[in-house]
């Protein structure tokens, strides 16, 4: 079974990092030089790699209740704001009738402060948002020792103001092992795809509308998101969402010429809920889980490969 084996190893992001995670290339690295998985189209300094983010399509279902506005979201120049973001994913393959294999991800805790830089020169407006993180920690001994020299590493987003990330900053510090930087990396990716951006027509408590987004997580996937606005409380709204996942095609071609596997079933649905500030850069409060069975074979249906996945993301103070 070379094909199964060799997209089996840890590092070669096949299934547990690039499905179940909605990480891009640079985010499921191995304990390998994480430098040498940049996303196509990324550019890059000695000290930050910054990753676009694909395009997010809204569109409006119901408008809710009166009054109705446009929500934007465009805090002030120089605001900050401490919160922490939690990730954690659970992965679980199984070759035919061979023991599962666990490859699941352990927790992180970043604590991040963020500050609102300019609005970029960009037509829609966008705002930078700069990051600095604090002690991140992970309950797994391994990763947590590797994560001891992150702190004061960077990052950053642009986020149009609709709310949407559009691009993403990573600045590790250069002290900062290759298995704790991936862990970061995988982290934001896990929160930017998570992100829900507000419709640009007016509206009120109740209204309800889908977010449109193309994931390239080594296969291409189609996020649909359903958000429903279901409290606002002056700037502070509280949205309710689900989310769907489906491949774009029922053929995945392997990353590195490595062959191809039929998507002979996908299901990757989850929940969640957001409390956003309109005068603060980040979520307030927020949790979503998002969990699914996959199924894959080879071209010729002799070998089978099944997999379990559920990740999170949390905001908090």
């Amino acid at each position: 079974m070379p094909l199964f084996s060799k997209a089996l190893r840890p590092g070669f992001c096949l299934l547990a990092a690039t499905l179940s995670l909605v990480a891009l290339t640079a985010g499921c690295g191995d304990d390998g030089d994480s430098s040498e998985s940049n996303p196509a189209g990324s550019t890059s300094t000695p000290a930050e790699v910054t990753v676009p983010i694909s395009a997010t399509t809204v569109e409006l279902i119901q408008p809710g209740e009166e009054p109705r506005e446009v929500i934007q979201r465009r805090p002030p120049v120089g605001v900050t704001q401490q919160v922490q973001l939690i990730t954690d994913a659970q992965v679980f393959q199984q070759i035919d009738d061979q023991p599962a294999q666990d490859f699941s991800s352990p927790e992180i805790t970043l604590p991040l402060t963020a500050a609102v830089g300019q609005s970029t020169d960009d037509t829609d407006g966008g705002t930078t948002v700069d990051l600095t993180l604090g002690d991140v920690t992970s309950p797994d001994d391994r990763l947590g020792s590797a994560l001891e020299a992150s702190a004061g590493s960077g990052a950053g987003f642009t986020v149009d103001p609709t709310g949407a990330i559009t691009a993403l900053r990573l600045r590790p510090d250069a002290e900062a092992q290759d298995i704790a930087r991936s862990a970061i990396e995988q982290a934001f990716y896990q929160a930017v795809y998570r992100t829900v951006p507000f419709p640009a027509e007016p509206v009120g408590v109740g209204a309800q509308w889908t977010i449109h987004q193309q994931v390239m997580s080594g296969i291409a996937l189609d996020q649909t998101t359903v958000a429903t606005l279901t409290a606002r409380d002056g700037n502070r709204l509280t949205v309710d969402y689900t989310i769907d996942q489906k491949p774009k095609s029922p053929v995945w071609e392997l990353p590195g010429e490595a062959g191809t596997l039929n998507v002979d079933q996908y299901v990757m649905q989850g929940s969640g809920t957001m409390t956003v500030d309109l005068g603060l850069p980040l979520p307030v409060t927020g949790t979503v889980t998002v969990r699914g069975d996959q199924e894959y074979s080879d071209p010729d249906g002799s070998t089978r490969l099944h997999q379990t996945t559920s990740n999170s993301v949390r905001w908090g103070s």
